[in-house]
């Protein structure tokens, strides 16, 4: 596998790891339409645990065969694929080595009663993840949550474990729960503070929601206010975000969230990518909408990422 120059210097900054690690980060970095650039597109479809079957597939039929998501990532030229393992598990065999996969070893429900204390149960593990060929896990944390302690422990036995074993380590990281608002989950200072967490605990990728313009917390928007972190726009905003991830020596993705018109969408992505983000992880946004038109609305999300748009 031949390896650009840019994808170098991205592996150069993940001083610590070996090997097996830094080749599994590189397929996923060398993929698709946009491998070598150093930017990303991933396919996530984890929305059935979170939110059931009707509910995440109902407006696109197709997309309840596990077969299609991984066409649809193959065909659009995507860098990787993620899934809970039953998802994996079911074209795995048919799509071997065709797009590096990311086994989601975490999840939560719509039925569970998460209070102030929301967590997620495992549901996968790293041998599951190699014996499935998959090139990474991935995690979900929920910093303010009152069990979001023990969801750092689990994360980094985890974590280590996959390093240990040349994968890499995916991290989505989701404010939400203990004393937080609604708005607070995506508010800048709390979307930053999450990322650095994410990037404190050891992730490679951190993945996290584009950051509104509000402040939850008092005595970080007096810092925001005196030193004049521009906030205006969501370029400045996600700007911050990556600087808050070591400076930019990591990965940062960003989700779509919730099925969106697509012009708004595709502003948004422009947005994400002005401000330095290294790609976006989106899954509703696209597998909600019939095929051809998610191979197109893909398309155009890379030649944003590319420049050409």
């Amino acid at each position: 596998m031949k390896i650009t120059r840019t994808v170098r210097r991205i592996l150069d900054n993940y001083e610590s790891d070996s090997p097996g690690v830094k080749a599994n980060l590189a397929r996923i970095l060398m993929q698709g339409k946009l491998g070598g650039t150093g930017k990303l597109v991933i396919l996530p479809v984890d929305q059935g645990f979170e939110h059931g079957p009707a509910r995440s597939f109902a407006s696109n039929p197709e997309a309840y065969d596990p077969h299609y998501h991984f066409q649809l990532a193959i065909d659009a030229g995507l860098s990787a694929y993620a899934a809970p393992m039953g998802m994996i598990e079911a074209g795995a065999d048919t799509f071997a080595g065709q797009i590096p996969t990311i086994l989601k070893v975490n999840s939560s429900n719509s039925l569970a009663q998460g209070g102030p204390g929301p967590s997620q149960a495992i549901t996968g593990s790293v041998a599951e993840a190699l014996r499935l060929g998959c090139s990474a896990i991935g995690y979900t944390i929920y910093p303010g949550s009152d069990a979001a302690f023990d969801m750092f422990t689990e994360f980094q036995e985890m974590a280590a474990e996959a390093k240990a074993l040349g994968l890499a380590v995916v991290l989505w990281s989701y404010p939400r729960g203990g004393t937080l608002s609604k708005d607070g989950e995506t508010a800048f200072d709390i979307d930053a503070y999450a990322a650095h967490m994410a990037t404190l605990l050891g992730a490679h990728i951190i993945k996290v929601k584009p950051p509104t313009a509000h402040l939850e917390q008092a005595e970080a928007a007096k810092v925001y206010e005196k030193y004049g972190i521009p906030s205006a726009t969501l370029a400045d905003r996600v700007r911050h975000v990556v600087q808050s991830c070591f400076d930019g020596r990591r990965i940062v993705v960003f989700s779509g969230g919730a099925s969106k018109e697509t012009a708004g969408l595709l502003d948004e992505i422009r947005e994400l990518r002005d401000g330095g983000a290294s790609g976006s992880i989106i899954g509703r946004n696209v597998f909600q909408r019939p095929r051809a038109e998610a191979l197109e609305l893909l398309n155009n999300i890379i030649n944003i990422y590319r420049g050409r748009a």
